[in-house]
């Protein structure tokens, strides 16, 4: 079955650096546009950053020019840098993998916290 393992959330200070990975499997991961979508307390879960499989990227306004998401095909596995760290950018990011003809066929991982704070 598909499976989305994040890694590499925990606290970070304002200013820092995080690398979050997503590895993949069960899946055609060609297939797949790859995103990362984040949740903070209180508020409706975000589009972060997405990738396709031809390496085009998208990303929210707010962290663009601080985040880089990436893909690597021959590990399955999809990558968030993420620098400049700010408070606001607290939440719980998840990993999504979305085919790209078959709109019902998502995916999710579990999840990793991105705690920003002093």
């Amino acid at each position: 079955q598909v499976q989305l393992v994040e890694s590499g959330g925990g606290l970070v200070q304002p200013g820092g650096s995080l690398r979050l990975s997503c590895a993949a499997s069960g899946m055609i991961f060609s297939l797949y546009t790859m995103g990362w979508y984040r949740q903070a307390p209180g508020k409706q879960r975000e589009l972060v950053a997405s990738i396709t499989n031809g390496s085009s990227t998208n990303y929210l306004d707010s962290v663009k020019g601080r985040f880089t998401i990436a893909r690597d095909n021959a590990k399955n596995t999809v990558y968030l840098q993420m620098n400049i760290l700010k408070p606001e950018d607290t939440a719980v990011y998840y990993c999504n993998a979305k085919h790209i003809t078959l709109q019902f066929v998502d995916f999710w991982g579990q999840g990793t916290q991105v705690t920003v704070s002093s």
